[in-house]
């Protein structure tokens, strides 16, 4: 078995391959290494349990995108649900099985004797089988509810129950342009960039879900909990304190009890930082003491800063990025040293010395401002035909990049080039042997398992990708979304060219790499002026990549869980098409019988924040576009070269581990430190240093200490940490801030945290009167301030 430097950092254990088992630590603490070939998975409850939830789902998901504030209904949610409500079909239906005679040719029409004529005697030899009676056999009631029929369920949940990129793009066409193209453009449009990527991605099956070194952590936490649900725990004495395997007169905990305690116990105290001391959230303590000293609040604000304080209490805070107990330590690693040096020492460098104009805004936002240190105001360079006015934009401002925006554009720069010549240096060989169906790697012991199913031709994935990418041909053929062939060709031709580097760190990190900025930048340079063309092209670009990973991420959770690889095919299939319907009805009833749909006053708040951030962005790169952004002479044009930075960083580090194969640089994986910290914005500082802190706590410290207590717990308590705290969302959600207009807990422990720098995002230096000076302002006279 080959494996590459970066992978080499899951701990690799030759002694594993003797018990056939995993040779991963990580994934043999959480994944089943027996299978059941006859337990049921495609029954019909489960296609009922999953149908139903996921498409009242998905229907809920659309309306609360609409809305803010709002939750969201998660799949690890309906994971959760359909574990009783399998349990209680199980128990109440009927275990009958129903026999559905088939119709047959009656054998009376076929001679008794084989005829002598050849053609004669080929033609009864193919018929005669049909003469034989058949019988359609199924059971409401097949058995308990068991783990391959749960795990389908979830998958479904993976594939539906996500409000679809594509209905941004829709509904800023018809709010704030005024384009309407009606029911079946939208149905078409979602469907193509929703499925599209379910064809790519069963095309890298081989790279990405049947080599065991393509671990995937959050299935990881998945696996665990299903696993934690169907089965029987041994008292192996390891306890929720520790213990040791074995250890005499010690009475161990089952991971179900410790999972149902813990779950219980993060619900009840998410109250405190979701609702009642909600400073245990944004707990910027040193901001508390200085909350009028803007370089304190910038360095250590939780809200705006940059998270130097790195405590917080809040789960949703601590695993913005993902679990910090399902990344492995070498990627935290990674992640980290990357946010450390971008954002704790270049951004507060790039920022105190008011580079790029930096310090007139706050050191982080979400979105853009002009030179009056406003948020920009893109309707100010919009003509009545949405197009841009030149003259406007001369007269109104540039737009201005906060601090940690400019940084993630650079970054974005890089790492376009940086993860293709990485692939090429560390993973050519495998790719090369893939292409010509030469195996990649050893079977491991699922591997080997999975062997007993039928696997899917790669002739169905491929047709899956050609009849959806016609079906965005057709979109934008038949109607007028002014985006040419050859520019569709182009956003197809992105997530082909990234999926196999993005997968390859998804896979091993649990971090992917997002098309969003490149995705907006070569519309916006080739298809200047056309803001919706920038938004189609960027919706079906991005969403491929993404629907294309998340497809693998669930192809490689069946692979675990060991389930036929056609029922995966038939469950992500049906249940993504099913769910578009839905999707898209509910957003076109939504417009047609609520009024005031999208407006900063409408009755139920649902004022579309989505939506707005999706418009300006397509305003931005539609129209303003990315030559004056960033083309010469403009106040950006040096990230450019970090697109060629980015082609040589991996060089020296390739270079060096060939020359010194056994030094620390062949653990080193540049694009992990590049991709690690694009979650900022909308992430903050807080997201990344808490994070770090609890995964040095338990993937360093306790993985050390206590191996036993890691290996049967860590995961566990994972799950039970997303759960709990999922739930507790949707009931302060749903019972104190939902109903007329919520129930608001005013004092100190509420109030704190809004009374300083961090929150109201103050700049470090002050607007000049009469903007920041412009050196390509015509002679017109310069625009007050709005």
């Amino acid at each position: 078995m080959t494996l590459t430097p970066t992978l080499s950092r899951m701990e690799f254990d030759f002694d594993a391959i003797e018990e056939e088992d995993s040779p991963f630590p990580e994934v043999r603490a959480s994944v089943s290494n027996i299978d059941d070939p006859d337990m049921p998975a495609m029954t019909i409850r489960m296609w009922f349990v999953g149908l139903i939830l996921c498409m009242t789902s998905s229907a809920l998901n659309v309306f609360f995108n609409f809305r803010s504030p709002a939750p969201t209904v998660v799949p690890l949610a309906l994971l959760l649900i359909s574990y009783p409500f399998g349990k209680l079909l199980a128990f109440s239906l009927p275990i009958t099985t129903y026999r559905i005679p088939l119709p047959h040719l009656p054998r009376l029409i076929f001679p008794v004797h084989q005829p002598s004529f050849a053609p004669f005697r080929l033609i009864v030899n193919l018929l005669l089988p049909l003469t034989y009676p058949r019988a359609l056999e199924f059971s409401l009631n097949p058995g308990p509810w068991n783990i391959k029929e749960h795990v389908l369920v979830y998958i479904m949940a993976n594939v539906a129950v996500g409000n679809p990129y594509a209905l941004n793009a829709i509904v800023v066409s018809e709010v704030f342009y005024e384009i309407v193209l009606g029911y079946w453009f939208s149905l078409v449009l979602v469907l193509a960039t929703q499925l599209t990527g379910f064809g790519l991605a069963g095309l890298c099956r081989r790279f990405l879900v049947w080599p065991a070194s393509m671990v995937w952590p959050q299935n990881l936490v998945a696996c665990t909990l299903l696993n934690t649900l169907h089965a029987e725990d041994e008292d192996d004495g390891i306890g929720m304190y520790g213990g040791s395997p074995g250890e005499e007169g010690r009475k161990g905990m089952s991971r179900y009890k410790f999972f149902i305690i813990t779950t219980l116990a993060s619900f009840f105290f998410f109250f405190l930082p979701g609702y009642l001391f909600e400073a245990l959230s944004i707990f910027s303590f040193v901001c508390w003491a200085a909350p009028t000293n803007v370089p304190v609040n910038q360095l250590f604000g939780v809200r705006s800063g940059l998270g130097m304080s790195v405590l917080t209490f809040d789960w949703t805070q601590i695993s913005w990025i993902g679990s910090p107990l399902m990344v492995p330590w070498w990627a935290e690693v990674h992640i980290f040293f990357g946010f450390v040096l971008f954002y704790w020492i270049l951004t507060p460098i790039l920022y105190y010395t008011n580079s790029w104009q930096l310090a007139y805004f706050p050191i982080s936002a979400n979105q853009p401002f002009d030179r009056f240190g406003q948020a920009y105001n893109v309707s100010r360079v919009l003509r009545t035909d949405d197009t841009l006015d030149a003259a406007a934009y001369l007269a109104y401002s540039p737009l201005f990049l906060p601090a940690t925006y400019a940084m993630t554009y650079l970054l974005a720069f890089a790492l376009s080039t940086c993860v293709i010549v990485h692939t090429l240096l560390y993973h050519g060989r495998t790719l090369l042997n893939g292409m010509k169906k030469i195996r990649v790697e050893a079977d491991d012991i699922h591997a080997k398992l999975m062997r007993n199913y039928p696997e899917v031709p790669d002739w169905w994935y491929a047709s899956a990708f050609c009849v959806f990418f016609s079906l965005a041909i057709i979109a934008v053929e038949v109607w007028d979304t002014q985006v040419p062939v050859w520019a569709l060709l182009l956003s197809v031709l992105l997530p082909v060219i990234y999926i196999l580097p993005s997968g390859f760190i998804y896979a091993m990190t649990g971090q992917g790499i997002s098309l969003n900025i490149l995705a907006q930048i070569i519309p916006g340079t080739l298809l200047p002026g056309k803001p919706f063309a920038n938004m189609v092209f960027k919706a079906y670009s991005v969403q491929t990549l993404s629907a294309g990973t998340s497809f693998v991420q669930d192809l490689k959770l069946g692979h675990y869980v060991k389930v036929p690889p056609r029922a995966t095919f038939m469950v992500q299939m049906v249940a993504t098409i099913l769910a578009a319907f839905i999707q898209v009805g509910v957003k076109e009833w939504i417009f047609k019988n609520v009024k005031d749909i999208c407006q900063p006053n409408q009755s139920s708040s649902l004022t579309c924040p989505h939506n707005q951030v999706f418009f300006t962005a397509s305003a931005v790169w539609g129209l303003i576009g990315p030559t004056r952004q960033f083309g010469t002479g403009s106040i950006y044009h040096p990230h450019l070269y970090a697109i060629i930075i980015g082609a040589f960083l991996p060089l020296p580090f390739y270079l060096y581990q060939r020359r010194y194969p056994n030094s620390w640089v062949r653990y080193v994986s540049t694009p992990v430190i590049l991709t690690g910290v694009s979650a900022i914005p909308p992430a903050t500082g807080i997201n990344y240093s808490s994070w770090f802190l609890v995964g040095m706590v338990f993937q360093w410290a306790i993985r050390k200490r206590n191996f036993a207590w890691w290996s049967k717990f860590n995961y566990v308590l994972s799950s039970a940490l997303d759960s709990g705290t999922v739930i507790s969302v949707m009931v302060i959600f749903f019972t104190l801030q939902f109903p007329r207009g919520g129930v608001e807990v005013n004092w100190w422990g509420n109030l704190v945290q809004k009374s300083t720098a961090d929150w109201n995002r103050t700049a470090l230096l002050p607007i000049p009167d009469g903007g920041i000076p412009w050196s390509e302002l015509i002679s017109a006279p310069l625009p007050t301030p709005p």
